[in-house]
Order: structure tokens, then C-alpha cells, then sequence
């Protein structure tokens, strides 16, 4: 019995430690992909929505944030219940898998385009438009990444998904 207690235990420390040790820049990347694509779709409809619209910067910026939040966690979500897993769970996991990540990556793309000069005032046809939106989703990118495996490694984050793939 003592011994089947110590198997046991050596199970779960094992287990609790492969997932620090599979937190990879390259695991890091891909979740951090995974999450710019959903802020990205997210991101860009809010922009070119409320630009299209012609709202201010504040309201453009709002839907932009929730788009991105909505398409962040809808991605998460769809390949949870893919696997099979109830409603209620999946978005359990969505929730816990990418909030930081997508926090984050809102925080630091609307920042560098609040932050460069004229990129809130250009228009769909002006190429500022595009270029900042893109070099901020890039910036966002690049800043998340380390947040993403600092989770990884601590079994948070997309660590939480991937029993699911």
C-alpha cells in the first residue's frame, strides 16, 4: 500500500513537472499565435468597423477590445468542444487558458496604436491604417510570447488546453 501511495505521488510530481518542462519558446510561440489570431480578427473588425462608422477613438477602441476578447476565446473554445468537452467546462478553460494572454496582447497593440501619431485618426484607404495596426499586432506578438511560457511553465495558460488536443 505504502508503496502504491509513493507510485502515486511520483505520478503527479511527475506529471506537474513535465508540464514545466515541455514550457518551450516553441510551445510559448504557438500558443501565442494561437492567441494573436483570435485578437487579430477581433482587433481588426473592431478597428475597421468603427473607423468605417466614423466613431470616436475611445468607442472604436471598446469594440475592438471586446471583438478581440470574443474571437480570443471563441477559437479556445471551439477546439475544447471539439474535443468533446460540455459548454460549461470548455468556457472554464477558455476563461483560465486566455485571459492574461489576450490582456496582455490588447494592452500592449491598442497602446502602440493610441501611441502613434496620426494611427487613430487614419482612415481604411490611408496606409497608416494598416501598417500601425499591423507593426502593433506584431509588437503585441513579440511582448506576449514571455508571458505565455512564463504560464506554460507553471501549467497555466494554453499548458490547460493542450490535455484537449
Amino acid at each position: 500500500m505504502e508503496h502504491e501511495a509513493h507510485a502515486t505521488h511520483a505520478h503527479h510530481a511527475g506529471a506537474g513537472h513535465e508540464v514545466a518542462a515541455a514550457s518551450t519558446w516553441a510551445m510559448a510561440v504557438r500558443a501565442t499565435l494561437h492567441c494573436l489570431t483570435g485578437c487579430a480578427i477581433g482587433e481588426v473588425l473592431g478597428m475597421v468597423i468603427g473607423t468605417a462608422l466614423g466613431w470616436g477613438n475611445v468607442p472604436t477602441l471598446i469594440l475592438a477590445i471586446v471583438l478581440a476578447f470574443f474571437f480570443g476565446y471563441a477559437l479556445t473554445l471551439w477546439g475544447v468542444l471539439k474535443a468533446g468537452v460540455d459548454l460549461r467546462a470548455a468556457l472554464k478553460v477558455a476563461l483560465a487558458a486566455d485571459t492574461l494572454s489576450i490582456a496582455v496582447m490588447e494592452l500592449v497593440d491598442n497602446g502602440v496604436i493610441v501611441l502613434w501619431p496620426g494611427a487613430m485618426d487614419a482612415e481604411l484607404t490611408d496606409p497608416l491604417f494598416w501598417s500601425a495596426l499591423a507593426i502593433a499586432l506584431a509588437v503585441a506578438f513579440v511582448l506576449t510570447t514571455p508571458v505565455n511560457k512564463w504560464m506554460i511553465g507553471r501549467g497555466k495558460g494554453h499548458a490547460v488546453v493542450h490535455q484537449y488536443h
